[in-house]
């Protein structure tokens, strides 16, 4: 399993999730991905790449002198775990929030 942190080390790039959502779907050259971002250097690219497989979140394969990405469905997974416990644990501080504001507001009408 991939570091909390890690993953959002690679998502914290715009270019990172960009690149991430072009290769969610199928694999791509890394040339062809350098080429989707002309104003980025190939270098620039592929530390982007490097990050993001690092994380977990993209896998690189060989093929003769070309590498091919494509995400990983684990890492999407994992990933996919990490926000659901950020979104839940934010729904129920929400809810504890609403629920003591109401209950303030409630003891509040006795005293008037």
């Amino acid at each position: 399993m991939t570091a909390p942190a890690a993953l959002l080390h690679a998502l914290g790039e715009p270019r990172r999730m960009a690149i991430l959502r072009l290769v969610r779907d199928r694999e791509y050259p890394s040339g062809e991905i350098a080429a989707r971002f002309p104003d980025v250097t190939g270098p620039a690219i592929s530390q982007h790449l490097r990050v993001l497989r690092e994380a977990g979140l993209v896998e690189e394969r060989r093929s003769g002198t070309r590498r091919l990405y494509r995400a990983r469905p684990e890492g999407l997974a994992e990933l996919r775990a990490l926000l659901r416990d950020f979104w839940d644990e934010g729904l129920a501080q929400l809810k504890d929030a609403a629920e003591d504001q109401q209950r303030r507001k409630g003891s509040g009408r006795g005293r008037q």
